[in-house]
């Protein structure tokens, strides 16, 4: 939101929205204006039945009649009332469930870079909290303001129509409350957004810190993120007791302002009733507006709370909804627009490949790479050498260069993102796992059709091929063991070879030719890794037979995890310093041939 803009605009932003509930919305504020009718009304009934007791010649009739007619009148006012809430608030939480869907698609869709700049506690802030404020603010708030301006204005008719003396007397502190409400209409945005801000910091220390549990407990360091917790919370409690200050400040000297327009009502009128000018139920009834009056005026300080409170969480839940992803579809070149030929192209290049993240130092730097399908890369390179990176740019989970990288002869750029994704099948260096069973895990990766198409069977070769079948018997309920948060129940080796049979099953399901494992082998030991390596050849091998031959990519620190590979590249900051195939780089005697020696040396040590 721009700096010295009102935040009452955001709400432009809701009027598709309007638009397509404005039928609700109208039948909800038809039953309010019932409602306010019937209430203004009330009180004529009470000065009828006033002036007739004070009268002292009557019949019973004639009050009977007047209180039968507000009991009837009451009755409207609680069917409205229920009818006004049904539609208003049927419309605003159906707003605010269809405003969250959106959040959360676009937050889908949304590249990694937005979440390296945004933490997750204050995306989970804005998608609870901010949307809480949201839904109140064009249910309630809406009603507060219609009710409080209809009421209001009828009610200063009426009383100045009945008696124009009286009511002038009466209304002198309304100016005032005037003043005061466009001052604290200033002041409570202000304050609403540093609470505001306050929770999202409160909620993202908490969720990064049950995140990382394990590494907290380890270190012993619980301690220092009480401290923390300690020091988030005492903030948001003071930005809260910021807004309660306010608050307890405003409406007690409203509601003073108040009682102090009954109390001129009293002398003025009382004055008038004595004098003969004025019959005692029209005090009575003078009386009853003026309490009736309270409400508009104390609640417009709570209408512009919550109109402001609700435009400064629309204005933070449009930052993201206005954020742009960095990586998106867009209109493909006259030449790209032909399909390439079924042969002749690589399934993956490279053609002078250079990235860098921050404009500085680069990432990678002229990589030029061919694989032809079928043909299993190895990619071998030091910590922060550019592999991943490599990785990503032909994945296009970053966005590479327009000429750089061409995907079965297509440039990335003019792939749409869900179909050029929808190729590959990748282990990532994380393994990420998600808190449900063992199975749900590995077979996400397929969709319904897929998975009834190839079964449960197909789960468990992907299992198996990965090295995970043995575990199987370990686990308490087998298949079905839940595995916490994040795999929090798995060694590490056991979450990688969950990750690699997620990628597995995909691949099975066909449609996914190219499978990336990105260091994916880390954590296992030899031996598994040599039978993880045997199967994916042995699958790799099937696949070719019954259809399109499998493309690998194999990134790895080991020199063992890339003996099968057709074709090895070396990586050493960002840029291809030997490449060939396994025995080739072997005699060549340079980074790959030292890392293979010192590896072996430590295998036989560790025999040893």
């Amino acid at each position: 939101m721009a700096r010295g803009a009102s935040p009452l605009k955001e709400y432009r932003t809701l009027a598709p929205y309007f638009r397509r509930f404005k039928y609700r919305y109208a039948l909800g504020f038809l039953f309010l204006l019932i409602v306010d009718a019937s209430q203004v009304i009330i009180p004529q009934f009470m000065r009828r039945a006033v002036d007739t007791i004070a009268g002292g010649d009557f019949e019973l009739r004639e009050v009977i009649i007047p209180a039968a007619s507000m009991v009837a009148l009451m009755g409207i006012i609680a069917a409205g009332r229920f009818f006004w809430r049904y539609f208003i608030h049927g419309a605003s939480r159906q707003i605010e469930a269809e405003l969250r869907e959106k959040l959360f698609g676009h937050l889908l869709s949304l590249s990694s870079d937005f979440y390296q700049k945004h933490k997750i506690g204050d995306l989970m802030a804005r998608a609870t909290n901010d949307l809480n404020a949201v839904r109140e603010s064009i249910g309630m708030g809406f009603v507060a303001l219609v009710d409080g301006t209809v009421m209001a204005a009828a009610i200063l008719v009426i009383i100045f129509v009945q008696d124009a003396s009286v009511a002038a007397w009466a209304v002198l502190p309304l100016p005032l409350i005037t003043i005061l409400i466009l001052l604290f209409a200033k002041a409570i945005g202000r304050r609403f957004r540093r609470a505001h801000e306050a929770y999202s910091s409160l909620s993202d220390g908490v969720q990064e810190t049950f995140a990382g549990i394990r590494v907290i407990q380890s270190f012993v360091k619980e301690w220092w993120f009480t401290k923390q917790f300690a020091r988030a919370n005492d903030n948001y409690r003071d930005a809260n007791m910021g807004l309660v200050r306010l608050y307890g400040a405003f409406f007690p000297f409203v509601g003073f302002l108040s009682g102090l327009t009954v109390l001129i009502a009293l002398l003025a009128g009382g004055i008038q009733v004595i004098e003969g000018r004025m019959s005692p139920g029209s005090l009575v009834a003078m009386f009853r507006y003026l309490q009736m009056l309270i409400w508009p005026l104390v609640g417009a300080g709570w209408v512009v709370n919550v109109l402001q409170r609700g435009a400064v969480s629309l204005g933070r839940i449009n930052e993201i909804l206005n954020t742009e992803p960095s990586i998106r579809d867009r209109p493909p070149s006259a030449a790209s627009r032909q399909p390439p030929p079924a042969s002749g192209f690589p399934e993956i290049e490279a053609r002078d490949l250079s990235f860098s993240y921050d404009g500085d130092r680069m990432a990678l730097e002229n990589i030029r790479l061919s694989v032809e399908k079928g043909q299993w890369l190895g990619i071998l390179g030091r910590t922060g050498s550019g592999k991943s990176t490599l990785i990503k740019a032909i994945t296009r989970m970053v966005e590479p260069p327009a000429g750089t990288v061409f995907i079965q002869g297509k440039q990335a750029a003019d792939w749409d993102v869900a179909a050029l994704r929808g190729l590959f099948a990748v282990t990532p260096q994380d393994s990420y796992l998600f808190s449900d069973s063992i199975k749900n895990n590995i077979g996400y990766s397929q969709s319904e059709e897929e998975a009834a198409l190839t079964g449960e069977a197909a789960l468990q070769r992907a299992a198996a091929v990965a090295g995970l079948d043995r575990d199987m018997r370990a686990f308490a309920s087998g298949w079905d063991t839940l595995i916490g948060e994040r795999g929090l129940t798995l060694s590490g080796g056991q979450k990688q070879r969950a990750a690699i049979a997620r990628a597995l099953a995909a691949v099975m399901a066909g449609g996914r030719e190219i499978l990336i494992l990105d260091d994916s082998l880390s954590a296992v030991d030899a031996e598994t890794e040599r039978a993880i390596l045997d199967g994916l050849f042995e699958l790799g091998r099937e696949i070719g037979q019954s259809g399109p031959a499998l493309t690998a990519i194999i990134v790895s620190h080991r020199v063992s995890a890339l003996s099968r590979a057709d074709h090895v590249i070396v990586l050493d900051k960002g840029r291809i310093v030997e490449q060939g195939s396994p025995a080739r780089l072997q005699e060549l005697g340079g980074f790959y041939a030292r890392t293979a020696a010192l590896q072996r040396l430590g295998v036989e040590d560790s025999g040893g």
